[in-house]
């Protein structure tokens, strides 16, 4: 919303000069410039919705400062390629205003504010009366919804009056009992209101993926995917209703034909944004999605940005955040393909985009099963992964960094991993990782570094079982980076997880290599017990002013 308090304008230096010598005059200017810019921003909202009705094809004029959620009341809803764009921004933008009119209201009942209670009722009133009156001039409303529409309407209406008696009492009582009759009121409108915009969300991505069904034009289906996409973007509720009306059935429709391959890496990435919610992947699997998937990712011809959202894909229905897993028993009979796909892509990524998304796909996949670690290990990862590290335009970000080190960190379970490691100079890549800092205050490149720092201490005490890693890792002055990382708080951004993994890999290396550990180090970090050295560690350089 545009700052209640605006830039007093000058027309010349010369009145300028002449305000400046007067505070009286620049406090009485500003005040009559706040004082119209606000009655402007009212008048948007105060409007009879008779008015409305008939000034509904007329624009007013967009204010550019005005906040993207804030209503503008603009022309009706256009003809022609973007008339699901318009309807779909008209939908979610107007919701925006109603729901938080309706916050407002809650607020202010609660504060027995009951002239404010009654002016919020009012727009909330007449900006649900646009949006029904706007939205069935532009699309036959489906009966389902028609039936909330005139729910919602008569609420509303009642809710407007209620309020509005009020205004005319001082009796405690009286309004008491209003406060609760009128909470209980809002509540439905608010629940009947959540309802009708799913159903009219559902609706017009129903027109969405129609057009993508039904069309035959590429610029058409385009144009579809590229709305839906931007509805994912608006959250996992819109992603569910976007999942449940078919959406991912009818995009690997798309991706199962060759004549619309130029829009494989589009429809993927949206497949990819639905699958953040359980009903995305749901649909995935009973279409056979992984099948397609691995189809692409192992397809020569395929250009390498499909195959890169065909990852993402993957990445995304492997997230150990899911708490369904029961896709997974399709997606292990692919496996083999997918992973030995994905560490090509690895190997032969343009840039650091696409290295990003097939590494996040194989860390995911390395969590599950066991098998995926050793197929990787046969298919030279730890050297593919570690060239790939040394290589700024693939391996450019402390993200890519957090995946390589994760796939390694698992793979260091397996005992034949650590002479591979050896074999390619590992160490003294961990050992760098362990070193790893922001370049900015960025919380989530922060904690992306956190990440880094506690996996490639993780990967270090695994592999440290090795005698060999062991006495290479002492070598290269292991112990004393360790030892800094668990004292210092700030070289491991004063993250507890950074310091219980570098106390774990000391301990590790102290037991294989006892005279590696001074004294005085040895009698803090590695004879107490973990808990007692990790709570001396984690005090360190703590003011008690």
């Amino acid at each position: 919303m545009a700052s209640e308090r605006t830039p007093t304008p000058q027309s010349s230096s010369r009145q300028s000069s002449s305000l400046s010598s007067s505070p009286m005059s620049t406090r009485m200017q500003t005040l009559q410039v706040d004082s119209v810019q606000r009655w402007m921003e009212d008048l948007r909202h105060m409007t009879e919705v008779e008015c409305m009705c008939v000034l509904q094809a007329k624009p007013i004029g967009v204010d550019e400062d005005s906040h993207q959620g804030e209503l503008i009341v603009t022309s009706g809803i256009g003809a022609g390629d973007h008339v699901a764009r318009n309807n779909l921004q008209t939908l979610l933008r107007r919701a925006l205003v109603v729901s938080t009119e309706l916050g407002k209201m809650f607020q202010r009942l609660e504060k027995g504010r009951w002239q404010r209670v009654h002016s919020t009722a009012v727009r909330a009133n007449c900006h649900v009366r646009s949006l029904v009156h706007e939205y069935s001039a532009a699309r036959s409303t489906p009966p389902e919804m028609q039936k909330y529409e005139k729910s919602l309407l008569e609420k509303c209406m009642e809710l407007t009056n209620i309020t509005e008696r009020c205004l005319h009492t001082d009796d405690e009582f009286f309004l008491k009992s209003m406060r609760e009759a009128i909470h209980e009121i809002l509540t439905d409108v608010s629940d009947s209101f959540s309802n009708m915009i799913d159903m009219a969300l559902a609706n017009e991505i129903r027109v969405l993926i129609k057009q993508i069904e039904s069309s035959d034009c590429v610029q058409t289906i385009g144009s579809a995917i590229s709305n839906l996409l931007s509805l994912t973007q608006d959250g996992p509720q819109l992603c569910s209703i976007i999942a449940k009306e078919g959406a991912v059935v009818a995009l690997f429709k798309i991706c199962r034909q060759d004549r619309f391959r130029d829009l494989y890496a589009h429809a993927l990435r949206t497949v990819a944004s639905i699958c953040c919610v359980e009903e995305g992947i749901n649909q995935l699997d009973k279409v056979d999605g992984i099948l397609c998937l691995a189809d692409i990712l192992t397809d020569e011809s395929s250009v390498e940005a499909a195959r890169a959202e065909a990852a993402a894909v993957v990445a995304q229905i492997t997230s150990p955040h899911h708490t369904s897993t029961q896709h997974l028993a399709s997606f292990l009979e692919s496996m083999h393909d997918i992973v030995t796909a994905l560490i090509k892509l690895c190997e032969s990524a343009s840039c650091g985009e696409v290295f990003l998304l097939a590494s996040a796909a194989l860390a995911n996949i390395t969590f599950f099963d066991s098998m995926a670690c050793e197929i990787l290990l046969q298919l030279n990862a730890i050297h593919i992964l570690l060239q790939a590290c040394k290589d700024r335009q693939r391996v450019d970000t402390p993200y890519s960094k957090d995946q390589v080190v994760t796939i390694l960190a698992n793979l260091s379970v397996l005992e034949s991993c650590a002479s591979e490691v050896l074999q390619e100079q590992g160490i003294e890549r961990l050992l760098l990782l362990l070193g790893e800092k922001p370049s900015s205050s960025n919380p989530s490149e922060v904690a992306a570094c956190e990440r880094v720092q506690q996996k490639a201490a993780v990967t270090l005490a695994r592999l440290s079982r090795d005698p060999d890693v062991a006495q290479t890792a002492i070598q290269l002055k292991a112990v004393p980076r360790l030892i800094e990382l668990c004292r210092s708080p700030t070289e491991r951004n004063n993250s507890d997880s950074v310091l219980v993994a570098c106390l774990a890999a000391l301990r590790r290396l102290a037991a294989g290599c006892p005279d590696s550990i001074e004294a005085a180090d040895h009698h803090q970090l590695i004879k107490p017990r973990l808990v007692d050295s990790f709570l001396l560690c984690s005090n360190m350089e703590e003011s008690f002013v």
